[in-house]
């Protein structure tokens, strides 16, 4: 199993970024994160420069949200569709984005559920709950927004 240092995850993002300005052919799993990256311009100077994207810290009462997170996330919402795991979770994010009338809006409100999942877990000490993850994206994706 591939488990990339935060490091690793920066390096990936910015290479991505520098590919796709140079219209630089890209591998399986660039491609993949390059819709994202697309889809994020305010993140643009952020995946400039490898060593500065490095170094930088992203303060959570500092009113930035950390870019890397939030691609890194939409990229494992866009894996747990792909492979419908936990078991469901393909069918809440396409009703999601079919309520909201957009992909990338059903990722975000998915990146809630998603982080409030992985808060519970880190404060209880139990495994990450998929099946309260599962819940709660069907509730959001079934409420009138």
């Amino acid at each position: 199993m591939f488990t990339p240092s935060q490091n690793d995850v920066r390096r990936f993002f910015c290479q991505v970024h520098a590919k796709l300005k140079l219209h630089q052919p890209l591998d399986s799993m660039e491609a993949m994160a390059s819709h994202w990256v697309e889809d994020h311009p305010e993140y643009d100077q952020d995946l400039l420069d490898v060593e500065q994207a490095i170094h930088k810290t992203y303060p959570m009462d500092g009113g930035k949200e950390n870019p890397f997170l939030h691609l890194s996330m939409h990229l494992s919402i866009q894996e747990q569709c792909s492979i419908d795991q936990p078991k469901g979770v393909r069918g809440a994010i396409e009703q999601l984005a079919k309520e909201l009338d957009s992909l990338h809006l059903a990722h975000h409100a998915a990146m809630e559920c998603l982080g409030v999942m992985l808060w519970e877990s880190q404060r209880s000490g139990l495994p990450p709950d998929g099946h309260q993850y599962l819940e709660s994206l069907k509730k959001r994706a079934t409420q009138r927004h």
